[in-house]
């Protein structure tokens, strides 16, 4: 009787996944086979499920678009500098919360955290005063440090986690040995919270790769925009949509994101537990 309930508990869970895995990933599915459907037949009823006639002459007309490159370039240099300089300024405010005490310390961190809590749009307004008062609009430097200042908060938090985890002990036998503090920094804590450097980089990274609001308001020169932007202003017109051509640049967009999942996955994964010390 408890074997045939078993069975039954594993077989129904089993379907329960597949029917989960089929409503997440349907809309993925759907993306990739618009970007190889003429526009004339986006709108057939019944839907054609399989392309009946798949084409890649949308990518190639995507591909022979200067302006779609430059987009792709930029989003690679913002996104880039943006995840660089968080990971540098998130490693030494993290170290600092995690291996001093002063004054305040938590009230600092929730201060700092509690940034999180305003909405993008109710910053926009003075974020934008002020990079016009300090030449910043129209910059892919100013957009690096927008983005930063939305990423840093969480990877601040993040990346004290895995210094917490840390024995201090470490640190104690290294500057017995003569280490200084930044000798400390770089050759032990470093190598031990790499998962954690590295979850925060790829959190930066999408943040960044995604962000619409802050690169549609902060930069309006056409040869500036990053991906986001410059799919919405381009490709999405005010009464007509190329479904098309917009899912085949979307397809385009995803490609960094799942190489970037594809080499970095295992690393997030032992982050959970890496740097821990019993004993």
């Amino acid at each position: 009787m408890n074997n045939k309930k078993d069975y039954f508990t594993l077989v129904s869970t089993r379907v329960l996944l597949v029917v989960f895995l089929i409503f997440l990933l349907f809309p993925v599915y759907w993306m990739i086979s618009t970007s190889f459907k003429d526009n004339s037949v986006l709108f057939k009823i019944p839907p054609e499920w399989i392309p009946q006639n798949p084409t890649i002459k949308n990518y190639v007309k995507l591909l022979s678009e200067n302006y779609f490159l430059t987009y792709y370039k930029n989003s690679f240099i913002v996104s880039g500098g943006a995840t660089v300089l968080t990971m540098f300024v998130a490693m030494f405010a993290g170290y600092g919360f995690s291996r001093f005490r002063f004054r305040a310390k938590n009230l600092i961190m929730l201060l700092i955290l509690s940034t999180q809590m305003f909405p993008v749009v109710s910053l926009l307004i003075s974020l934008y005063t002020m990079y016009k008062n300090y030449g910043l609009l129209n910059n892919r430097f100013g957009l690096v440090l927008a983005m930063t200042t939305a990423s840093l908060p969480f990877s601040i938090l993040m990346i004290k986690g895995f210094f917490d985890d840390i024995s201090i002990h470490l640190e104690e036998a290294a500057r017995i040995d003569g280490c200084g503090r930044f000798g400390i920094l770089w050759r032990i804590i470093f190598p031990l919270a790499k998962p954690g450097f590295l979850a925060v980089g790829i959190y930066t990274f999408l943040l960044a790769w995604d962000d619409l609001l802050y690169s549609i308001t902060l930069v309006n020169k056409d040869e500036l925009r990053t991906l986001p932007s410059g799919i919405s202003m381009r490709y999405m017109g005010e009464f007509a949509y190329d479904w098309a051509n917009v899912m085949t640049v979307c397809v385009t967009a995803t490609i960094p994101v799942l190489i970037l999942f594809m080499f970095l996955q295992r690393y997030m994964v032992a982050g959970l537990t890496a740097g821990a010390v019993k004993g």
